[in-house]
């Protein structure tokens, strides 16, 4: 009852299960693993195909890759489509901060060409002391001007951002805004949106 098996019953089951094994298998019998959707399959067969064969061509398309980001990016910078934005410029708070700086005048934007008359005035100045004060006077005057106008400036846009994003974060945008208009309205990216006198 409790005896070994002998070789010749061992034998059958081991016949049973190779013939099993060389037998096709039913198509309409379950396979044991769920059948992918269509969009996985075909992701999965595209990686297949595009995956880079050796280290330089992965290179190479990193690189066609970031080339494609930045043109966009450059893209976008001028034309202000938010997808495409750097992240320092993306979302509504930013957005409205540039159109606040880019709708009214600012002394801060003439600051670059109001330095290089002060500065061919203090070269000058070695001739004549006269020429030499006025520039300096300028020079005081700009600064003043310039403290006084953004001081003013982060005042009201920092009242106007409270009132239209009370939920919002508004870390960094008054800095944002006094930062733009260090700069020259042409020169400004992402490039202005809205016209001088034109409230957003």
């Amino acid at each position: 009852m409790f005896r070994s098996r002998s070789k010749d019953e061992k034998a059958p089951t081991e016949k049973v299960t190779a013939d099993l094994s060389k037998q096709p298998r039913d198509p309409e019998a379950p396979k044991g693993r769920p059948t992918p959707k269509r969009s996985e399959a075909q992701t999965q067969r595209r990686r297949a195909q595009t995956a880079p064969l050796d280290r330089k061509e992965a290179m190479k398309r990193q690189r066609e890759a970031r080339r494609m980001d930045l043109a966009r990016q450059r893209e976008a910078l001028a034309s202000g489509d938010e997808r495409y934005l750097p992240a320092r410029d993306k979302g509504p708070v930013r957005r409205f901060v540039r159109d606040f700086v880019d709708s009214r005048f600012a002394v801060a934007e003439f600051f670059l060409p109001m330095a290089v008359v002060i500065l061919v005035l203090s070269l000058f100045g070695n001739a004549n002391p006269s020429l030499q004060n006025i520039s300096l006077l300028l020079w005081a005057g700009v600064i003043v001007m310039i403290v006084i106008d953004s001081i003013g400036l982060s005042i009201r846009l920092r009242k106007q951002l409270n009132e239209r994003f009370p939920n919002e974060p508004k870390r960094g945008a008054v800095a944002y805004g006094l930062m733009r208009t260090l700069q020259m309205r042409r020169l400004r990216l992402p490039k202005p949106q809205v016209k001088r006198g034109e409230r957003p």
